[in-house]
């Protein structure tokens, strides 16, 4: 594993969601999804009633997840990682199921039905926002 690939794979640790993205039927799919890493891999959990698990098992998929919503007002560490891979549907273990911790109880006023996939990351990239300790010239306050 790259050191890329190892500091995406510990700021992703951080958070508990990200955003899949994928196509079906030829256009873009972007759907938020539950995360946890394991064995170096993401698993994913997201409600199987609207069926994007269908579009992205066996295919190359993207998943990214940031701090941008969590970090502290003033926060100056902020990130955000990108996780290229083939996506493949799976049965996850009891640890795994337990480390997910409760389901949601609905989806667009349906039963949330989980649905796990399992991601091999390809390719990975960290962002993050640098901040200098001056306005910039061109600033106006």
């Amino acid at each position: 594993m790259s050191p890329e690939e190892s500091r995406a794979i510990e700021l992703l640790d951080r958070v508990p969601y990200g955003r899949l993205a994928t196509s079906r039927r030829a256009l873009p799919l972007l759907a938020f999804a539950r995360h946890i890493v394991h064995e170096g891999h993401l698993v994913l959990r997201m409600h199987g009633g609207l069926g994007h698990h269908e579009a992205c098992d066996g295919t190359v998929v993207a998943y990214g997840a940031d701090n941008l919503n969590t970090a502290a007002p003033g926060d100056r560490d902020l990130w955000a990682v990108q996780f290229t891979g083939t996506a493949e549907l799976l049965e996850p273990s009891a640890d795994q199921r337990a480390r997910f911790g409760a389901l949601p109880a609905e989806v667009n006023g349906e039963a949330y039905a989980p649905v796990y996939l399992r991601l091999r990351p390809q390719f990975a990239s960290v962002h993050t926002l640098g901040w200098i300790s001056s306005p910039h010239p061109g600033h106006v306050g």
